[in-house]
């Protein structure tokens, strides 16, 4: 079967979210207004809920609602989209019998000007709206690419230009900032690069990656009815610099078919270049929030060169319990949670409730799908509440299904959604505005890049379990169709005064986008190699502005002066030899110290070449410290991590090529320590 996608019509969807209790949801009004009658709630209780649900869709009552259909919305029926709308009604149900408690999030209308000013704040230039000459803002700057520019450009053209118009006070020139002399947007086409980075190999040219094994590489293909052609994916040239290039010569079709069979999805690979891959925990918090800046950056002038807004959400900020374990905000679990268990990434009741299913939920037919009893579950939360914490809550009577009711409950009653509030519009549009698989999975991979920390870590233990469900579709009966259905409505609810219309609407869209979270959540969660290249500039740029800062300053200055001058020249003891400066170095070109502190031996200089990798210098330590290091040292995992430098913390993959990292950064230290869980 497939589903029709159309270029889309002006729909504005607005994030629902469940969590404060006494309000009642426009969506649930809207949805009861528009029963008919036949549905009351008297008649509808007599058929089995998903029954009824089709019915309402199906030519037996009324007609479904109408609405027009635009380029991007898929057409669908009962039948395919059957386990979403029961989903619906399912959640529906939970709230009326009172198990759940659910509210509204409120948005605020943005003034003019309001959203630019905002998105140079969360892009890491609000020195563009103080005035202030602050040195990260600098330093960004200099990093930028030619779209990226542009799109920093575009909005804050529009925020001085407001303004202007507000008679506020006087705002810096883009001239002064982009150094152009006409502050209007001309802005060239870069040239066409060897391999553009969404992985199109153009007619007649080479990849500009490095050769690797057949092995060296990320797979996100599927396990059966795949595709014969295999598509390559390169991160070397960011993803808005390709899309200027390809829309001069490629036009987007009008129409494109969209399709739920797995097969339908293509086979994507990731050539490791030779700085290997990184995944988002491999980089320290100070570089993840610059890389956060720049897949924002990044993402707006993607967009733009798609000609696509990039829509943001305004909400008020919804203020969660503080205890507890439903409702209560990532951020406040975890700091709970890391009171008993250090560096925990993962809220405590979260993990326990993935690991209950693992462990014996994940053969259970219809896991998902099936609801647990509403009454059930709401004693079991209830009883989690008041013993998850005293360890006296027996899991062994939960049963599976029960516990993915709990599952997804805590996932609809977090204050804020999982994926943001602010960004759940963009999530909607990369693929009503996006045709192309490939294009829509480079915009979900930058916006992946743009969860907090909380949210990204939560999503990518939440995605690892559904794929083992798919993994099991043979004994649950769960595609990934199913699967993507029926978590979609649990990420993406939708409130409006057409709540059904905009509902039927977006139900194939969110059950896509989940289906992409699902299939290539491995690439999802490896960060661009562009962007990290643009961290260590902005790193270097960053360190460069404080030499010169050092070097000018006054009071500095005198001080190195008077300490020259008040320093006694020490006596050379009898017999030194003087070396020349080219010899005094510790360590020659081409050779790293690597430390290992909880090994016997704790460092070792090792000479680099072509061949040299990251699991190489590994083994070698290995092999050195098989003997004399501790039993608990031997158990762990050790990765070798790129410390300082123009980074600030780098765990290695281990098929890094050891001398191309060297050179990219000749002046960090080099630590084996066990990877960050």
């Amino acid at each position: 079967m497939t589903m029709e996608m159309k270029d889309s019509g002006s729909v504005v969807l607005t994030a629902y979210h469940p969590h404060s209790p006494a309000r009642i949801p426009v969506m649930e009004q809207s949805f009861a207004q528009d029963i008919p009658p036949s549905h009351s709630p008297a008649s509808r209780k007599s058929l089995p809920r998903c029954r009824r649900i089709n019915r309402m869709l199906s030519n037996e009552s009324a007609p479904p609602p109408t609405f027009s259909r635009s380029n991007s919305q898929a057409s669908m029926d009962s039948t395919s989209m059957e386990d979403f709308w029961c989903e619906v009604e399912n959640i529906k149900e939970s709230r009326e019998d009172g198990s759940e408690e659910a509210t509204l999030l409120e948005f605020k209308p943005a003034d003019e000007g309001e959203l630019e000013a905002e998105w140079l704040q969360d892009v890491g230039l609000s020195t563009l709206i103080s005035g202030a000459e602050e040195e990260d803002g600098q330093a960004l700057l200099s990093t930028l690419t030619r779209t990226q520019a542009a799109a920093v450009q575009k909005r804050y053209n529009t925020y001085t230009q407001t303004l202007r118009k507000k008679n506020k006070h006087t705002v810096r020139d883009v001239r002064d900032i982009f150094g152009t002399n006409d502050s209007s947007l001309t802005f060239e086409t870069v040239p066409v690069p060897p391999v553009p980075s969404n992985g199109i190999q153009l007619p007649g040219q080479k990849p500009v990656w490095k050769s690797v094994t057949s092995n060296s590489c990320l797979d996100c293909g599927l396990d059966k009815g795949s595709p014969s052609i295999t598509e390559e994916l390169s991160y070397e040239v960011s993803f808005s610099e390709s899309i200027t290039v390809l829309t001069k010569t490629q036009e987007w079709p009008k129409n494109q078919r969209f399709k739920k069979e797995d097969s339908a999805l293509p086979k994507f690979i990731v050539r490791k270049s030779r700085f290997g891959l990184t995944e988002v925990g491999d980089l320290s918090p100070e570089d993840m929030k610059k890389i956060r800046y720049l897949s924002l950056i990044e993402l707006t002038a993607f967009y733009d060169a798609l000609g696509v807004e990039l829509k943001r959400n305004r909400a008020e900020r919804v203020r969660g319990r503080e205890n507890g374990l439903f409702g209560v905000p990532l951020t406040v679990l975890l700091e709970n949670d890391q009171k008993k268990v250090p560096g925990i990434k993962v809220p405590l009741i979260f993990q326990k409730l993935l690991l209950k299913l693992e462990e014996t939920g994940l053969e259970t037919e219809g896991i998902l799908r099936v609801p647990g009893s509403a009454s059930r579950v709401k004693n079991l939360h209830q009883e989690l509440e008041a013993k998850f914490y005293e360890d006296t809550f027996d899991w062994n009577q939960v049963r599976n299904n029960d516990a993915a009711g709990l599952l997804k409950m805590f996932i609809r009653e977090l204050p804020s959604p999982l994926f943001t509030v602010e960004y759940l519009p963009a999530f909607i549009m990369l693929v009503e505005k996006i045709s192309k698989i490939k294009l829509q999975l480079q915009a979900l991979h930058l916006l992946i890049m743009l969860l907090p920390e909380a949210n990204r870590d939560t999503a990518k233990a939440f995605l690892q379990f559904l794929k083992k469900v798919v993994a099991n579709e043979g004994k649950n009966k769960m595609n990934l169709w199913n699967v993507s259905m029926i978590v979609a409505p649990n990420l993406f609810i939708y409130k409006g005064k057409r709540a059904n219309q905009q509902e039927m609407q977006a139900a194939a869209t969110t059950a896509h986008i989940v289906r992409l979270l699902i299939r290539y959540q491995d690439i999802l969660w490896t960060v661009p190699s562009f962007l990290i290249s643009q961290v260590r500039k902005m790193n270097e740029a960053a360190m460069n502005n404080s030499k010169r800062q050092l070097m000018f300053d006054k009071g500095v200055r005198k001080l190195l002066r008077r300490k020259t001058m008040e320093r006694d020249r020490p006596e050379r003891p009898e017999g030194a030899v003087t070396f020349p400066p080219y010899l005094q170095s510790d360590i020659p070109e081409g050779v790293i110290r690597v430390y290992a502190p909880l090994h016997s031996k704790v460092s070792m200089a090792i000479q680099l070449n072509s061949q040299t990798k990251a699991k190489d210098i590994l083994a070698r330590f290995h092999c050195e410290n098989s003997r004399g290091s501790s039993q608990n040292v031997r158990g762990q995992i050790q990765s070798l991590h790129e410390i300082g430098g123009n980074i600030g913390q780098h765990c290695l993959d281990p098929d890094a090529y050891m001398l191309d990292v060297y050179r990219a950064n000749p002046q960090a230290e080099w630590v084996i320590k066990p990877k960050a869980s």
